[in-house]
């Protein structure tokens, strides 16, 4: 019993009145439930009648704490209920402000989606797709001969890796979402991939293994490095001013071809060299290129009518540079101190 009556003592501490109810009814039903003539307190000194001789004094003192407990959280309840509509009305100037922080999107989402306003303005259409691929999109479809370091353990995060059967593994870039755009759609193809990425590489200022791609493709009748050239120079002027300017670097990659690496002037020093850009002037910002017919023709597009070009890019790299970060390790931190730098940017 002595169980029982704490339990009641604990209900009456925590009891309180809705705002939402009828107040005045709430405060009746508690004084019946515990102070009515079939109340607790009634039902409670009726086993109390019962009990041994030697249990009788200690029980007697926690059932008058017990009625005692109700009838000043009755007290209570009624002295809040009388004082109430002046409560609500009445602002107390001299209390101390709780100032709460207001969220704001994360400076990748920005940069990200900054991005892909640019191209979405001259026609690229967003797509999206899974983060873990089988070897077909990631590799094979992309130009990826066999014995490529890219499908080596020490760059591939693998899921599953059986003989005989196709390897699935974390997705390495963005460009399997491209392989599976041009499976299932036939030129004209204008389109952005953004996305989350991995890769099994040692942490540090500058890398990380998991980081964010954005690549553009962009498949046609007559499409050429003319057409991929004036595309980069529209994207460099739009992310990092008028004054931008570019220039492009024979490079290899598997699955276009020519290739290029993408600098741009640097917009710190303005072309003039500093640490940033090491003396030189230019930053290198993206990889790119005329899209391999071996691909072309992997995803079933006729490479003799269609020809098409790619290009692709860290969005760590481009926040980097746009707002002078220097440690890649700063963005997954989650370190409030980083993160309200950036809370005016939209």
């Amino acid at each position: 019993m002595k169980e029982l009556i704490e339990c009641y003592v604990e209900e009456i501490r925590s009891a309180t009145i809705e705002a939402a109810e009828d107040r005045a009814a709430q405060i009746e039903k508690f004084r019946v439930r515990f102070l009515g003539r079939k109340g607790v307190m009634n039902e409670l000194f009726e086993q109390f009648k019962t009990l041994p001789s030697d249990q009788k004094k200690e029980i007697g003192i926690a059932l008058n704490q017990l009625k005692n407990a109700a009838m000043e959280k009755v007290e209570e309840f009624r002295c809040y209920l009388e004082q109430a509509p002046t409560m609500e009305h009445k602002h107390d100037l001299t209390l101390p402000t709780d100032f709460e922080s207001i969220g704001s999107r994360h400076v990748l989402s920005v940069t990200m989606n900054e991005i892909v306003d640019i191209f979405s303005r001259i026609g690229f259409t967003v797509e999206e797709s899974v983060e873990i691929e089988d070897d077909w999109h990631l590799f094979s479809a992309l130009n990826f001969p066999p014995d490529h370091p890219a499908r080596d353990m020490q760059d591939t995060f693998f899921v599953e890796k059986q003989e005989g059967r196709q390897e699935v593994a974390l997705r390495t870039h963005t460009s399997s979402v491209q392989v599976r755009v041009m499976e299932h759609s036939q030129p004209p193809i204008r389109i952005i991939a953004p996305g989350r990425v991995f890769r099994n590489e040692a942490i540090s200022a500058r890398a990380h293994c998991i980081f964010h791609q954005v690549e553009a493709l962009y498949v046609d009748r007559h499409v050429t490095f003319a057409d991929l050239k004036q595309t980069l120079l529209y994207f460099a002027k739009e992310m990092f001013g008028e004054q931008t300017q570019i220039r492009l670097r024979p490079s290899y990659f598997p699955f276009t071809e020519p290739s290029a690496e993408m600098d741009i002037s640097c917009n710190i020093c303005g072309g003039k060299g500093c640490n940033i850009c090491k003396g030189t002037g230019w930053l290198e910002i993206l990889g790119c290129g005329m899209v391999d017919p071996n691909v072309l023709e992997a995803c079933g597009i006729d490479s003799k009518q269609y020809s098409g070009f790619a290009l692709g890019m860290g969005v760590e790299r481009m926040a980097m540079l746009k707002h002078q970060i220097k440690d890649l390790r700063l963005y997954f931190e989650n370190d409030l101190r980083f993160l309200h730098q950036f809370d005016n940017i939209v």
